[in-house]
């Protein structure tokens, strides 16, 4: 397994997560965890690191949501959060995590790649282009972050 496959799993935890919130009695932790182990259940074999990995993005993307959705808003000209595609935000949020607010951030150019390659396999023909485009305009700042 690899890397690729935990954010896969986090992809599916955060798209779980966006589309079907659970209560607010449930805490985050709780919810984060029901929907990580939920998503393993299509990678049973992932190694423990990869699995950590998964659990350590859906925690920070969470974590750090309003800030990744407010830089994703001042480069989607036109499109706002709730109107995107809900595989594409979340590629785009797991992306922008891992530039900006990781602990080991990504170089850019490799967490928009990734973010490509997870919109090949998870979103519509035009999703590629669309997460492309968006985490392009973010690269400069990236770079300096």
């Amino acid at each position: 397994m690899s890397r690729r496959v935990a954010r896969e799993v986090a992809l599916q935890a955060l798209f779980q997560m966006d589309l079907n919130p659970m209560d607010d009695n449930v805490s985050d932790e709780a919810e984060e965890t029901f929907a990580v182990d939920n998503a393993v259940q299509e990678n049973p074999k992932m190694k423990p690191e990869d699995l950590a990995y998964a659990r350590h993005i859906v925690h920070g993307a969470r974590e750090n949501l309003a800030r990744i959705d407010e830089k994703i808003s001042t480069v989607s000209n036109g499109w706002s959060i709730e109107r995107m595609p809900a595989a594409d935000r979340n590629i785009a949020r797991i992306a922008v995590y891992e530039m900006f607010y990781a602990d080991e951030k990504l170089q850019p150019e490799i967490a928009i790649n990734e973010a490509v390659e997870l919109a090949k396999r998870f979103g519509t023909d035009k999703s590629r282009g669309f997460i492309n485009g968006i985490l392009d305009k973010m690269l400069d700042k990236a770079k300096d972050a």
